[in-house]
């Protein structure tokens, strides 16, 4: 299954945003910062470009069972245009793992938690970004599970400047992306039914924009804080 999880216009802006990292990262900008958040400027943009190229596709992994759904419609009536209810039999909703933004995000965040050996503050990290990702994300009929773009990365930085300056970026990265998919996708997935959604991805579509975010402020961050840390 492979389609965009963003409007083609919102997704050209992180492509640009990329290709703007890419130049700096050839200019040798953001060469540090990546050093210091623990992997090569080159294993960076594999990162980065695989979370773009890989939000495109997504994972089966189950098929919610078939339901009723309220639809709307709407019908002319002497030149006004009334909304009218009606049921609907939904065939069901195809449950699925985003490729850009869950599988390569927490396989990133494994590695920072095994190499750093953050388990408490992650722990904590983690858990404060999915309290607050879970407070406000909302089911969005149609879409699934939408939140506010900012918050994880905001969060997630925030809470990880104050557990830990010299490993704020690691912890910015691992709490803000383990933290949106498990308090913003997997803590809702009981509201995922009768939203008449085809697709529900986890880390796809509501909440792929919030970690792509997270991954570029937690490089930023990591060019403020922490030792410099030698990588090949």
């Amino acid at each position: 299954m492979h389609y965009l999880p963003l409007a083609p216009g919102y997704f050209s802006a992180l492509v640009l945003v990329f290709i703007v990292l890419l130049l700096l990262i050839q200019l040798g900008a953001l060469r540090y910062a990546y050093m210091r958040l623990g992997v090569s400027s080159r294993t960076a943009l594999i990162l980065l470009f695989g979370s773009l190229i890989g939000s495109y596709f997504n994972i089966p992994i189950a098929q919610l069972p078939q339901e009723q759904v309220i639809m709307g419609r709407e019908i002319a009536f002497f030149g006004m245009r009334y909304a009218v209810p009606y049921v609907v039999q939904w065939p069901g909703t195809v449950l699925a793992v985003n490729v850009g933004g869950a599988v390569i995000p927490t396989i990133m965040s494994a590695y920072l938690l095994l190499k750093y050996d953050l388990w408490g503050h992650a722990a904590i990290t983690v858990a404060v970004v999915a309290i607050a990702c879970y407070a406000l994300a909302e089911p969005i009929p149609g879409l699934g599970i939408a939140m506010p773009v900012l918050v994880p990365a905001l969060v997630a930085c925030i809470v990880a400047l104050i557990l830990s300056r010299i490993h704020a970026a690691q912890l910015a990265y691992i709490g803000g992306s383990l933290g949106t998919l498990i308090g913003a996708d997997l803590f809702n997935l009981g509201k995922i039914s009768g939203l008449g959604a085809p697709v529900a991805s986890i880390g796809g579509a509501g909440t792929f924009d919030g970690i792509f975010l997270v991954g570029i402020l937690a490089v930023l961050l990591a060019s403020l804080t922490g030792p410099k840390t030698a990588t090949t």
